[in-house]
């Protein structure tokens, strides 16, 4: 266990009012890091009813293969895709094979039916997750939360009114690198945090980078956001944000291939770099930490490796600097469904509240350039 006191992040959060990050879901968070094969994987008595909306996200095969994984928590009633072109691409494919093809009215009307996971184009997240909730769904929601801030906080508000929850797929939220950092941060390991380094970069071909140019904010919006959602739980909601985004390689895609953007704090900074153009990016994926006591460092993020510097022995790691042994990644979205999982079935609450969900998309779009609206 790590040793429990009020940490410097708690109590800078406390002097601005509710913390985004409440300390109960933060340790329980950080402790499910060690223990999802003993607590979450009991086949529960009868399994839930989702369905999917959407296939062209780029994590929609990836989470479809995930909840039919785990099919005695889940059960997939169907899958929705209107664009018949991509459906005819895709189910074939191992993760969509032998799956229902619906309609989105006839998916939202299946009995029972207890969660949507929301897998379409990040334009159609926001409004597609609306209809889900008015239907009575949970919604696990594909990230980022489409580009605007007010239509995302409608859906929050939307889902909090009947009592449902949003779960957003930030993908390094269950992974038991970012659940070890956040913890022994929250009980102040390393201290004071001053400094946050993060880097998420990989390279893509031609085809990809038209794609992705009609994200207008680019790198950032598209990879950084899984970064920047780690910050804010770190550290809160900044003070200020700052872009430094660019064009690179300059081709007719007008693609933001190069991102930088730096997060004020009272007594910290946080630079999240995001870049679409880097040979072997993924391998240089990073997410370190700083403190006045001591360093967390992650690289890569898959699988993860942590390296920890302590100036003070902490529970059962010495002063220096030591490797940390990990429980097992499995899949990339294992923990984000199996919690979920435990959430519908009334087993435990929320981890993320929806005002930690919206610093994160203020502090996304803000970082990508775009306007706050």
């Amino acid at each position: 266990m790590l040793e429990q006191h009020e940490s410097p992040k708690e109590r800078r959060q406390e002097l601005h009012g509710t913390p985004l990050f409440p300390r109960r879901a933060f340790l329980g968070v950080a402790a499910s890091a060690a223990c999802w094969p003993a607590v979450v994987r009991a086949a529960p008595a009868q399994p839930i009813r989702i369905g999917q909306i959407g296939t062209e996200h780029a994590h929609a095969a990836g989470k479809m293969a995930t909840m039919r994984k785990f099919n005695d928590h889940f059960e997939v009633v169907g899958v929705v895709e209107s664009d018949d072109k991509q459906r005819r691409r895709v189910q074939e494919t191992g993760a969509y094979r032998g799956v229902r093809w619906m309609s989105e009215a006839e998916l939202l009307a299946t009995e029972g039916l207890q969660v949507v996971a929301v897998e379409t184009r990040v334009e159609e997240l926001v409004a597609t997750a609306r209809r889900s909730v008015a239907a009575g769904a949970h919604v696990h929601l594909d990230k980022p939360a489409g580009d605007t801030l007010s239509d995302f906080a409608l859906l929050l508000d939307e889902a909090t009114a009947q009592g449902l929850v949003v779960q957003l797929g930030y993908m390094y939220r269950y992974n038991p690198a970012f659940q070890f950092l956040f913890k022994a941060v929250h009980e102040g390991w390393l201290g004071e945090v001053f400094e946050v380094h993060a880097v998420m970069s990989k390279k893509v071909d031609s085809d990809a980078r038209k794609r992705l140019a009609r994200f207008r904010g680019g790198a950032m919006f598209e990879l950084g956001c899984h970064l920047i959602d780690a910050v804010v739980t770190l550290l809160g909601a900044p003070e200020a944000v700052t872009p430094y985004n660019r064009k690179s390689q300059l081709d007719k895609t007008g693609l933001l291939d190069n991102c930088l953007a730096v997060f004020e704090y009272p007594r910290a900074t946080a630079t999240v770099r995001s870049a679409l153009i880097e040979v072997d990016g993924m391998r240089r994926r990073q997410f370190v930490v700083c403190g006045d006591q001591g360093t967390i460092s992650i690289r890569p993020l898959e699988p993860p490796q942590l390296t920890l510097t302590l100036e003070s022995p902490r529970g059962t790691y010495h002063r220096g600097t030591q490797q940390v042994e990990l429980p097992v990644l499995g899949g990339r979205y294992d923990g984000d469904f199996l919690d979920l999982a435990q959430i519908v079935r009334g087993e435990k609450a929320a981890d993320f509240l929806p005002q930690h969900d919206l610093a994160v998309q203020r502090a996304i779009l803000q970082a990508s350039g775009l306007e706050v609206r």
